[in-house]
């Protein structure tokens, strides 16, 4: 055992080291004290007013306590259909599970799925609508799916000679950009653009540089309105009034998702169907666990990984609970320690893996042993790149 715990000691102070002195301490801000941009309906409505309007949107997309969508058709806007993303526009569906089109009974207006038979509208999809609004509450990971949704909707419009309105909403990852960049042989639909794991951006912000790096294809341009926030800085955690996804459900999960959403690609599991996902780790064989838990069937976690057995593990809510004094980095010695723990159970890596990494050299890096601060500067370079393409497009300080 004492191997581990002097690891992990001499990871938590690496990660405090490297992260001290660096920026002004971060804070949790209520969401509310943040105007979003689909809260701001005088800056957009006058350029939806007598046109026929597509919305891109899902649970999230609201005005205060009600949906985007009835707030604008009480307002005399002209809705014609809705596109949503993955997890459905209920926001109930599993990671990765195809959403078939609709009608959608509360408005009775056709509800397109975007993640089933395809990723794009497709010309039809937008036969009848004149303009498209985009509201979806993104995370700030790659990995997240509405980034991509986003990029293909761009695509969509700009291909059939369509304006689009994206509503723009705080990322709650917006405070440090971490991570390997995307490599193009690894690109996926989680992973479309030569950006970090955490890119540090706003959906407005991204939208923006998806436009001007001309990272449609055929470099195709869109017609975009974007709708800024007002209150919103890059240094803080917001804390978001409803859950993003279904397995993200309170600050402290979107705060640990994009370190802990690497062990989608292995053995381990995030916790999905238990009480804390994307809060802890474990394995039912996993040696040095300190928490125990079973994964069971719930809503967005129909079978979970390890359903039914017993799991050992860490959870992870003490260190998000330091955050104000973690470094803005990605926490990768979760990963790098559990493989060490872990590698002789059998394969511990699958090949989901490479696409969340955006690239086959992290894998090699863990399972050869290189050290965190050496497999840091392997992707600074091409971080410095991306740094200042990022600059160009920001809208808040």
């Amino acid at each position: 055992m004492y191997p581990f715990r002097l690891t992990a000691v001499v990871a938590f102070l690496f990660f405090s080291l490297a992260g001290f002195g660096q920026h002004e301490k971060l804070q949790i801000v209520p969401s509310d004290q943040i105007v979003s941009g689909a809260q701001n309906t005088a800056a957009y409505l006058p350029l939806l007013q007598d046109n026929k309007v597509a919305v891109v949107a899902n649970h999230a997309s609201l005005i205060g306590q009600t949906h985007l969508v009835d707030s604008l058709r009480s307002l005399g806007v002209n809705i014609v259909k809705i596109f949503s993303p993955e997890h459905g526009f209920r926001g109930i569906a599993d990671a990765g599970e195809k959403v078939e089109s609709k009608f959608d009974a509360a408005t009775s207006l056709p509800l397109i799925s975007l993640y089933g038979d395809h990723k794009k509208p497709t010309k039809d999809d937008l036969a009848g609508a004149e303009l498209v609004v985009f509201d979806l509450q993104d995370v700030g990971v790659r990995f997240f799916t509405y980034i991509s949704t986003l990029t293909y909707v761009m695509e969509a419009c700009a291909e059939n000679n369509i304006p689009l309105i994206v509503l723009d909403r705080p990322n709650p990852n917006g405070f440090y950009v971490d991570g390997p960049v995307l490599q193009p042989e690894f690109t996926s639909f989680i992973g479309l653009h030569p950006v970090p794991v955490v890119y540090g951006m706003t959906i407005g912000e991204y939208a923006q540089m998806v436009n001007g790096e001309g990272w449609l294809k055929d470099s195709v341009r869109c017609n975009l309105t974007i709708i800024p926030l007002q209150g919103y800085r890059h240094d803080m955690i917001v804390d978001l009034p409803v859950k993003p996804s279904p397995n993200l459900p309170n600050w402290q999960s979107v705060y640990l998702y994009p370190s802990l959403a690497f062990f989608e690609g292995t053995v381990m599991s995030v916790g999905r169907g238990s009480d804390f996902p994307f809060q802890l780790y474990g394995h039912p064989e996993f040696p040095m666990g300190t928490y125990e838990f079973v994964p069971e069937s719930n809503e967005g976690n129909k079978h979970p990984k390890y359903e039914g057995q017993q799991c050992y593990g860490a959870k992870l809510l003490r260190y998000a609970g330091r955050y104000p004094y973690n470094p803005r980095l990605l926490a990768l010695n979760y990963l790098h320690d559990t493989y060490r723990f872990m590698r002789s159970k059998g394969e511990f890596f699958n090949d989901y893996f490479e696409l969340l990494a955006g690239n086959n050299e992290l894998r090699k890096q863990i399972e050869e042993g290189v050290s965190l601060p050496e497999i840091r500067s392997g992707w600074q370079k091409d971080l410095d790149v991306f740094m200042a393409i990022r600059r160009k497009y920001l809208l808040y300080e």
